[in-house]
């Protein structure tokens, strides 16, 4: 017999289904350790946790997010808390990022994917 989750509600995105957990973490980039994490259900956008996740007592003082935390909200909490920013900028409807935008987002993308690492090893 099986069981549903019922903590875990399904959630679309790009007009796909999910149904489980998302993991989000807060890493030390030049070790590759894990310094916080939050798990929620796969329908709690990312930037929803980041105020849990970032910490003062970090010896970086950088945020690098993809540009789902893209938004004035986020970026006023990151100035707040007296961190840099480091999201990557979104394209908008007849609003394309220009090149030095699209540079810039692949030169943080290079730090980004230090925590996709993380989550290859766990898997």
């Amino acid at each position: 017999m099986s069981q549903k989750d019922t903590d875990a509600p399904w959630t679309k995105k790009h007009g796909q289904s999910y149904f489980g957990y998302k993991n989000h973490i807060n890493i030390d980039v030049e070790y590759v350790f894990i310094l916080r994490y939050q798990v929620t259900d796969a329908s709690v956008h990312g930037s929803q946790v980041l105020g849990a996740l970032l910490d003062e007592q970090n010896q970086g003082e950088e945020v690098w997010a993809d540009s789902a935390y893209c938004s004035e909200s986020i970026e006023w909490i990151i100035q707040i808390l007296q961190f840099l920013s480091h999201i990557n900028e979104r394209a908008y409807h007849n609003h394309p990022l220009t090149g030095k935008q699209k540079e810039d987002n692949r030169e943080r993308s290079q730090v980004r994917a230090k925590v996709e690492q993380v989550f290859g090893q766990l898997g």
